[in-house]
């Protein structure tokens, strides 16, 4: 007798769950499914996932392919199910192809096709999966890719690039079904549109996509001019749609932590806030080093020490001044900003041409936080005091790259109707207002 094994959560059971199961008992005579308890997919980052597991056990027991069902509580246990059970194959969607080669050593491992455009299920509850379309194709696009998927109840499987050829390639790369150069034909296929291009295109397709009724997650900073900013915030209200700025350390359960930490009065009255972001760049074709795709430290970097600041301190600084060099393509490739406010002070830091420390240091008059670099992926942080003894320290999970976090809340808003507590409206305005004031001087 051959004997299967797959793994899973789920949830909202779909026919492309349904699929998988039934191919993976075709392969063999006996077919064991793992379903995922709520403990582990916390642990393994995946975010949302809306039924219990007994309804999720219950989804795999209908479908009528089980042969015996488990429950997978903890990162290894395949391994050891594998040993228990003498299974032969195990399968898995083509997803997670390449991740699991390690299991080769007990088994056979075998990577299905996913099935491509899932839009109806078979077990769904009513508010069904929100269709997420991504304009643009470059690096972070890429990495959102991969993200939304320990996102339950996100179906990103629509791509637009001006370049075809580039929305195949990336259609074909991720194993997307539906691939376009045509803005309009994308807004008639999706629910919300995630806008991951070069910054001065941003309130163009943001605009486009609210006046076409779907909702907006777009990348920082969402715009280099405050009154286009305010400008889609209202257009969104008058719309009744979730419009998101995809600043991913707001969003991230350390970062939030610390915030509530560092406002609770544990280090006193805030003095300083000092945060630094800075990556070195070789090669001078890149967009951030090109003015007119807004390159340049402040317009690439410097939304992460501003939410940082922003949250802290608020917005209502007194006096900002900047001190920058500027490299061979008349960017700026290393930027002090420095905001006065009434009785506290702050620096943001960020270079892609020259290297500081990428910590966070947040100073009161009875102690500091100091979260070490990277900051804006915050998985620790230590609550310094004049005696060392009273130090206090924090550990926060932040799964790999942290995208899951701001598709997960943005999800929540358009599913339930949450405001955006962890980045409001005026703290986003802000931070473009900031970076105008920026680009002004240089002008």
């Amino acid at each position: 007798m051959k004997t299967v094994i797959t793994y899973g959560t789920f949830d909202l059971f779909h026919e492309g769950h349904y699929n998988i199961l039934k191919r993976a008992k075709e392969m063999g005579d006996y077919l064991i499914v793992g379903v995922t308890s709520e403990n582990y997919d916390k642990s393994r980052g995946k975010l949302n996932v809306e039924q219990s597991l007994v309804d999720r056990i219950e989804n795999v027991k209908n479908s009528g392919f089980a042969d015996k069902i488990i429950v997978e509580e903890y990162f290894g246990q395949k391994i050891e199910d594998i040993k228990k059970y003498n299974v032969d194959t195990f399968v898995i969607g083509s997803d997670w192809e390449g991740k699991f080669d390690y299991l080769k050593e007990y088994c056979d491992v075998v990577y299905l096709e996913r099935t491509r455009g899932v839009s109806s299920t078979k077990l769904r509850n009513d508010r069904g999966i929100v269709k997420l379309g991504c304009v643009g194709t470059g690096r972070i696009a890429n990495r959102m890719c991969y993200e939304s998927k320990y996102v339950s109840g996100i179906s990103f499987d629509y791509i637009y690039d001006r370049n075809i050829d580039k929305a195949i390639k990336f259609a074909e790369v991720n194993d997307l079904t539906f691939f376009t150069d045509d803005y309009d034909k994308l807004l008639k296929e999706v629910d919300a549109v995630y806008i991951a291009i070069p910054h001065p295109f941003h309130y163009e397709y943001a605009k486009k996509a609210l006046e076409a009724g779907k909702h907006v997650l777009c990348e920082k900073p969402l715009t280099l001019v405050r009154e286009q900013a305010e400008e889609l915030y209202a257009l969104a209200k008058e719309k009744n749609l979730v419009f998101y700025e995809a600043i991913k350390t707001a969003y991230a359960p350390g970062f939030k932590r610390m915030l509530a930490i560092a406002k609770s009065g544990i280090i006193g009255e805030i003095k300083d806030v000092d945060a630094t972001f800075t990556k070195l760049l070789d090669d001078p074709n890149l967009r951030e080093f090109d003015i007119y795709q807004g390159g340049g430290s402040v317009n690439e970097l410097s939304t992460y020490p501003l939410v940082a600041i922003v949250k802290l301190l608020g917005a209502n600084y007194k006096d900002l001044s900047f001190v920058s060099f500027k490299g061979d393509k008349e960017v700026d490739i290393y930027t002090k900003i420095i905001l006065k406010y009434d009785n506290a002070i702050a620096t943001a830091n960020v270079g892609l041409g020259a290297k500081k420390e990428g910590e966070l240091i947040i100073s009161g008059t009875r102690g500091y936080i100091y979260v070490p670099a990277p900051w804006w992926k915050t998985e620790y942080f230590e609550v310094r005091f004049e005696h060392s003894k009273d130090n206090k320290k924090y550990y926060y999970q932040f799964e790999e790259d942290g995208l899951r976090y701001e598709v997960a809340e943005f999800l929540n808003s358009i599913l339930n109707g949450t405001p955006n507590v962890s980045l409001g409206e005026d703290e986003s305005i802000s931070i473009v207002d900031i970076i105008e004031q920026f680009n002004k001087k240089e002008k």
